[in-house]
């Protein structure tokens, strides 16, 4: 009966820890790095040939495993002091929608016609010329409710003249950006 490869691993712990040691000079990494490659070794015994040297094939994949941590290690941004990570930050998910929540309740805030003429114009691409003639009335009127309802929905949303309607408010793209004292105001 043959004997099942997995049961000649552990007698080789002692030599790839050693060997792992030799690699990183560090005991806590190369613990890892042996763990890692049991690991691989694990997943990955049925492509040992029986009756080639086991020891060989553990130390290849230690080794590879040393190599891609390293290759991994200089693409990483070493950051002990914690300095670049507490200067990252996200923009919450929810930001979105609490201003499209705020844009909806002034939208239903303004009159059929404003809201027509900015679904029109505003949102479906048309022309004035086209809104005009859907709704049956005079290119300067559909421009009179567009410009009528923009302002009303500035009004409601309480934006100034020289800000634009944005789904992030300045608070929040201020805290993204790192301006924490633009924030706090």
């Amino acid at each position: 009966m043959n004997a099942d490869p997995r049961d000649e691993i552990v007698q080789h712990l002692p030599a790839m820890r050693a060997f792992a040691l030799s690699l990183t000079r560090n005991s806590s990494l190369a613990d890892d790095m042996v763990q890692d490659s049991l690991v691989k070794a694990w997943t990955k015994i049925h492509t040992f040939e029986p009756g080639t040297n086991m020891r060989a094939w553990l130390f290849t994949i230690l080794r590879n495993t040393y190599y891609s941590n390293r290759r991994k290690a200089g693409r990483e941004v070493s950051d002990s002091d914690g300095l670049m990570t507490e200067g990252l930050s996200e923009k919450p998910a929810h930001d979105g929608r609490l201003q499209l929540s705020d844009f909806r309740r002034a939208f239903a805030q303004l009159n059929d016609e404003q809201r027509e003429a900015l679904v029109l114009v505003g949102a479906s691409g048309f022309s004035y010329e086209e809104a005009a003639d859907m709704c049956g009335v005079a290119v300067g009127t559909i421009k009179s409710r567009t410009n009528r309802a923009r302002s009303r929905l500035a009004q409601l949303m309480h934006l100034t003249d020289d800000e634009a309607l944005e789904m992030t408010d300045s608070a929040t793209m201020a805290v993204v950006a790192g301006n924490r004292s633009s924030a706090a105001g």
